[in-house]
């Protein structure tokens, strides 16, 4: 039972495997995805800060 649990290394990876060309693209998307996020998220706090409480205040 004991060695059902211990995972056998020599198996080959299932699933796709990517290579370190991949990997670093990949990393890079991210990375951007992320850069742009946080513009995006200053963006939206900016306009709300220029715009005042005046956004509180509408009609129902």
């Amino acid at each position: 039972m004991r060695a059902s649990i211990i995972m056998d290394s020599k198996k080959p990876q299932e699933g796709i495997v990517l290579t370190p060309e991949q990997k670093k693209r990949q990393r890079e998307r991210s990375i951007a995805i992320a850069v742009a996020l946080g513009v995006l998220v200053l963006l939206f706090f900016a306009v709300t800060l220029v715009k005042g409480p005046a956004v509180l205040q509408r009609p129902i």
